[in-house]
């Protein structure tokens, strides 16, 4: 071999020994940021947009900080839905949709996280957890609500806490709505790093009470294909309710009058699994 070769041959290796180093080096960094900011890049909260008033209530956390829920009771129903909300919206933003929802047929209780809305505290995934565990409290202890009539919903990243909790404690039903397998997932797509947020395609592996997973094909914030793959790993009785067009955020005006009617039979399928 000349010496050009030579030269040529360890410029080569070295320049692949230089991506190699660069390219863990980056890895390690982007992981330290995401493990360390990672509460930050998930939740997204703004101004509260509504005051309270008589309809809302006031929980308190596991960690003594108090959330704001609110309660539309609907007489004569069997089934309560715990509404866990998703990014960037409040109560007082999605309040219509929660009539909307009472007014299919369901009694409905939902809150605001830790820093949305009047809610107090600041929003983590572990303060998620807490705040949905205070709302299933109220709801079975205060309110004395059977947990086999709580039909937990969770829309977006709402889906996360939505998941944990009918994972773990007794519920009649689980609704998840656009939300992701893990949250991490949704930019990485693979799982890449070993501490990522919110596993809910591992977690309703635990969940054993009719599952229904709602997703529009035209999402393009949390893609399609994270809600196929938690109906497909989700235990039967399950249904799934896939939106040809719709987005992440314009879901029910795409879906239209069969929301209301998979909704009724999801609490159909919850009924005769009882």
């Amino acid at each position: 071999m000349d010496k050009k070769n030579i030269i040529r041959s360890l410029v080569g290796k070295f320049s692949i020994l230089r991506l190699i180093r660069s390219t863990v080096i980056v890895y390690i960094l982007i992981g330290l940021w995401a493990f360390f900011f990672s509460d930050r890049l998930i939740f997204l909260p703004g101004p509260s947009s509504y005051q309270e008033n008589q309809d809302f209530v006031k929980l308190e956390s596991s960690d003594k900080v108090q959330i704001t829920g609110v309660y539309l009771p609907l007489p004569k129903t069997k089934y309560t839905i715990l509404y866990s909300h998703g990014n960037a919206e409040d109560l007082g933003e999605i309040l219509p949709r929660l009539q909307d929802l009472r007014d299919i047929g369901f009694s409905i209780f939902s809150y605001d996280y830790q820093g949305y809305g009047t809610s107090q505290g600041n929003p983590s995934v572990k303060n998620a957890y807490q705040d949905i565990n205070a709302a299933y409290e109220y709801l079975t202890q205060h309110l004395g609500i059977p947990a086999n009539q709580i039909i937990v919903y969770g829309r977006s990243v709402g889906g996360g806490p939505s998941v944990d909790l009918a994972s773990r404690e007794p519920v009649a039903g689980l609704i998840i709505e656009s939300s992701f397998t893990t949250a991490f997932r949704v930019v990485t797509r693979i799982p890449i790093y070993p501490f990522d947020k919110f596993r809910s395609i591992d977690k309703i592996k635990n969940v054993n009470c009719p599952v229904l997973v709602i997703h529009g094909n035209a999402d393009r914030v949390i893609p399609f294909s994270h809600g196929k793959q938690l109906f497909t790993t989700a235990n039967e009785p399950k249904l799934s309710f896939w939106v040809d067009g719709a987005g992440h955020i314009d879901l029910l005006e795409v879906a239209g009058e069969r929301y209301e009617k998979v909704m009724i039979e999801f609490a159909n399928l919850v009924e005769q699994n009882q």
